[in-house]
């Protein structure tokens, strides 16, 4: 009688434990879903876009949630299952159908792309497909080319057949191959043709039968006709002037964007990398591996994915964004835990919102967050501010980065144009911007002169040399004034002088106004143009230097 009482005591104990443990967990899901929703909370009504977002650890989904509106003209809401366009996420799927390409013995990732694409120009270098994947190819980037040849994004309708016509065009590489890392989506437009012209199928047909069928994803394509209707799409949307509007792709290229999928749907694209079931090891393996410059050194970017860190974790990354749609999916691989979070407001920031998500989970295993504290900032004098304003360049001529003071305050304004971002000063010398974590270190050359030094954790740091002051009113601008034009580009720049300023006009663009930051070098909307002389001093041309694309040469005169 004894040992049943014992026994019944002991069962009791058990399951009074088991429930308590159940409880427990519950009560840290309910919390931690609840911690979610807070981070979401300004998506979540009826009156704006927003975001879906998936949590999955352990081969599961543990947190599936829609918050905001998918189509607001129709009063649909965000879901789960709801479709989203994710712009460069699509990346990882174009480098891994070249990957099962080369892995059936198709091709070669060091194969010279022009074996494929013999349109391609010879640029007098080995090109390889390896280099398109790693973003080490030197290739012009196909957004900023069109955006330079009159094409207006997102309302004009653009075709892998636009960017390799215009690519066909093109004299010259940003670089030299494999001696740079420059992100460029025409190297993966050229890899999802790549695919079409090796497997005889689409980049749509091919990844569907190849991977989105195998892995059950039945609301994913590559979405290569810009009319098709897709049922239960998020409509893309940009805020303005305390509403919203309308801002959706007009692609019909794929490779670098396009791919339409749901945050359901890449749970089983991200167990695939664990348990691979398209691919196998060799697959998962090739995705995550980095790849090198032609010295030797080991870049961030693997396959469609960048392999870095986030507060001492390990993970695996990729955002997207294009018009109105912001998209990212990030896996934390030793934990088994990822989050995506596809949005349809072109203000959201997925980036840090996968992050945040990962920190109501994982935080209690990752570092201290490198938040600037206050006891670390420091007052200076106005005089110590005033030494640091000017005009900087970076030694490679691509970059004007002007730094003003304002309100008593530092700003650095990067690219040379737009508001200032402020800086917060660590030392005299030492400065660090607001709203992320990059410093600016001020030095004195041994001529005098100063330059500055852009710091990102893991990065080499970025060096401005300052130039010397001048007087802009002296300058003669119609020194300037004619029409140019490139050999890579069908299209004419035009430059006169009104009331004292230089104005550019061109094709599908309003008039700009140019900003003269130093002899011969003016600021526009779209990067820096520094204009060229011959022996007489006469203006023949001007350079281009704008986001990805470098040393892009224009001639005056007509052709």
């Amino acid at each position: 009688m004894f040992m049943r009482f014992m026994a019944l005591v002991f069962f009791a104990f058990l399951n009074l434990t088991v429930l308590n443990g159940w409880a427990e967990n519950v009560a840290k899901s309910q919390d931690a879903f609840a911690r979610v929703n807070d981070i979401f909370s300004k998506w979540d009504n009826y009156k704006s876009p927003g975001c879906a977002a998936g949590v999955y650890r352990a081969g599961r989904i543990i947190l599936r949630r829609g918050y905001g509106m998918a189509d607001l003209d129709h009063n649909a809401r965000i879901e789960p299952s709801t479709v989203f366009h994710v712009a460069s996420i699509s990346k990882q799927f174009t480098a891994a159908s070249v990957i099962l390409l080369s892995l059936d013995g198709k091709l070669q990732l060091d194969d010279l792309v022009r074996k494929y694409i013999p349109e391609l120009p010879d640029f007098g270098a080995p090109l390889t497909i390896r280099q398109l994947i790693h973003h080490t190819s030197g290739l012009r980037d196909q957004w900023d080319l069109l955006e330079l040849a009159g094409w207006r994004y997102s309302l004009d309708l653009i075709t892998n057949h636009d960017v390799l016509t215009l690519v066909a065009r093109q004299k010259t590489l940003n670089f030299p191959s494999g001696s740079r890392y420059m992100y460029c989506n025409t190297g993966y437009t050229l890899l999802g043709e790549i695919v079409k012209r090796v497997s005889g199928e689409s980049l749509r047909e091919y990844t569907t039968h190849h991977i989105f069928e195998p892995l059950g994803m039945d609301q994913t394509h590559f979405r290569d006709h810009h009319a098709e209707l897709v049922p239960g799409m998020a409509v893309g949307y940009v805020p303005t002037g305390g509403t919203f509007e309308i801002s959706i792709t007009n692609f019909d290229t794929v490779g670098a964007t396009s791919l339409l999928t749901t945050v359901e749907d890449l749970q089983k694209w991200d167990e695939n990398f664990y348990s691979p079931r398209v691919g196998g090891t060799a697959l998962v393996e090739m995705m995550v591996k980095p790849g090198t410059l032609n010295n030797g050194e080991v870049l961030k970017y693997a396959s469609g994915l960048n392999v870095t860190t986030y507060r001492g974790l390990p993970v695996v990354d990729h955002g997207g964004s294009d018009a109105g749609y912001r998209s990212d999916l990030i896996r934390f691989p030793e934990q088994h835990f990822s989050v995506a979070v596809l949005c349809n407001d072109a203000s959201a920031v997925p980036s840090d919102l996968v992050r945040k998500v990962a920190e109501v989970y994982l935080g209690d295993l990752m570092q201290a967050n490198p938040e600037i504290q206050p006891a670390h900032i420091v007052q200076l004098t106005e005089e110590q501010l005033r030494s640091k304003i000017g005009v900087y360049l970076n030694p490679d001529g691509d970059q004007i980065g002007e730094i003003n003071l304002k309100d008593g305050n530092l700003q650095v304004a990067m690219g040379g144009n737009g508001p200032g971002v402020p800086l917060i000063p660590l030392s005299e010398n030492r400065f660090r911007l607001e709203s992320a974590p990059v410093e600016f270190v001020f030095l004195a050359r041994a001529d005098g002169q100063k330059e500055f030094e852009v710091m990102r954790a893991g990065e080499k740091p970025a060096i401005y040399d300052r130039l010397p002051p001048f007087d802009p009113s002296t300058a003669r601008l119609a020194d300037f004034a004619g029409t140019y034009h490139s050999e890579e580009m069908d299209a004419l720049y035009r430059f006169v002088v009104e009331q004292d300023k230089l104005i550019l006009r061109r094709l599908n663009n309003p008039d700009e106004t140019l900003k003269m930051k130093a002899p011969d070098c003016f600021m526009s909307d779209l990067g820096m143009m520094e204009f060229i002389r011959d022996a007489s001093r006469q203006v023949t041309g001007f350079v281009l230097n704008s986001g990805r694309i470098r040393n892009f040469q224009f001639a005056r005169g007509r052709r």
